[in-house]
């Protein structure tokens, strides 16, 4: 009996021992959405009160640090200073050359999409280097896109890894060691490439699919630079500038058709293109729709469309009440490939704030061989029938 109680008394702590090894393999299996304590809310050991430099790699649940790491507070002030807290009650800062990482379990060889939100401390010029080695990419923070100090990133990379390490370091040195980005709400997003529609050259059109968006994303979700159109968080798109362009949802704009949409930045600094294939010498039509976000933007509301060697200046212009128009720009192929492209011709911003960059919103985007030459030949080959039967030629 004692035996037997012994052995049960074993098998239990096995049992126990195994199901926190599962519970810990199923907490690494990264779904879409938040990192696990993505959004710095889980107290530190101790508690947030008093709660400072971080002195160790533990010092934050779930994250490991590298250097001067502080968690800060909503409404904690540095100076005359509020420092922006992006969401929820904490946020973390990163002084010079610091890092925090996250080790996360991914499916190799697909593309991923890495979304944060972030603001900074000074008015220096500061940047944040986002990472999962061996790819990386440099965010430089001192254009803000909106009024509240803060805007939220994505960035794709495709991992080469089963195990990888999402790492996020301010790569300045300021003479000022309390300056420094401040991010929140880390999430992770796998992306899929859409199929080609019928009769669309186009790959993701309409913009469904695209980086990770919280349900509470009422500033979108912006898109730096990004010239691989394979590693791209809008699949099949690249931006091609210094400037970003900002994914817009349903939720809080006002969207020409489905649930996204591309709402265009900067002038010609936020340029989004697409290389579409296509038959030279074959007459085509790029079509799209043309609209206000609906976040007091204010007009005029202009873009600039190109498709091959052709390029038209198209002016919002809506009727009744409509949010939206029809826009197209007729081409003839050239190559197998025609890059397709839009920017803002304005630099616009918002009537309430000023400030807040904006712009129109492109939707529904296809091009697709014009139907257009084949009626005009249509129409002259009946008129000619017509002429020769009334003059019996």
């Amino acid at each position: 009996m004692g035996m037997k109680m012994v052995w049960s008394s074993t098998r239990w702590k096995w049992v126990a021992v195994c199901t926190l090894v599962m519970a810990h393999q199923i907490a690494a299996q990264v779904e879409d959405g938040l990192l696990i304590n993505g959004d710095f809310e889980t107290p530190p050991p101790g508690g947030f009160s008093n709660f400072g430099v971080s002195d160790g790699p533990a010092s934050i649940p779930s994250w490991k640090t590298n250097g001067a790491v502080e968690i800060i507070s909503s409404g904690e002030k540095q100076g005359g200073m509020i420092l922006i807290v992006p969401e929820g009650e904490h946020a973390v800062r990163l002084g010079n050359d610091a890092e925090i990482s996250q080790e996360v379990k991914l499916e190799k060889g697909s593309i991923y999409s890495v979304t944060f939100s972030a603001a900074r401390t000074c008015a220096q010029l500061e940047s944040l280097n986002v990472s999962v080695p061996p790819a990386s990419q440099t965010i430089d923070l001192q254009t803000l896109y909106s009024v509240q100090g803060w805007d939220t990133y994505a960035w794709a990379v495709q991992v080469e890894e089963d195990d990888v390490r999402v790492v996020f370091r301010n790569p300045g040195m300021e003479d000022d060691p309390t300056c420094g980005p401040i991010i929140d709400d880390i999430a992770v997003k796998k992306l899929f490439v859409p199929e080609k529609v019928k009769d669309n050259a186009v790959l993701n059109g309409d913009f469904e699919e695209g980086p990770w968006m919280f349900r509470n994303a009422s500033l979108g979700v912006l898109l730096p630079t990004n010239l691989d159109e394979e590693t791209s968080s809008l699949p099949g798109w690249i931006v091609e500038s210094n400037r970003a362009v900002r994914y817009i949802d349903s939720n809080h704009f006002t969207v020409p058709e489905g649930k996204r949409a591309i709402e265009l930045l900067s002038g010609k600094e936020g340029i989004i293109s697409q290389m579409v294939e296509t038959k030279p010498k074959k007459p085509y039509r790029l079509s799209f729709s043309l609209g206000h976000a609906n976040d007091k933007c204010k007009q005029p509301l202009a873009v600039m469309a190109f498709a091959g060697d052709q390029a038209e200046n198209i002016h919002y212009t809506p009727n009744s009440n409509a949010t939206f128009q029809t826009a197209d720009v007729n081409f003839t192929a050239k190559a197998e490939r025609t890059r397709v492209a839009f920017y803002s011709v304005y630099y616009n911003t918002r009537s309430d704030d000023m400030t807040s960059l904006c712009g129109p919103v492109i939707d529904d985007v296809r091009v697709a061989i014009s139907r257009s030459s084949k009626t005009k030949l249509g129409s002259i080959v009946l008129m000619l029938a017509l002429a020769f039967s009334l003059f019996g030629m």
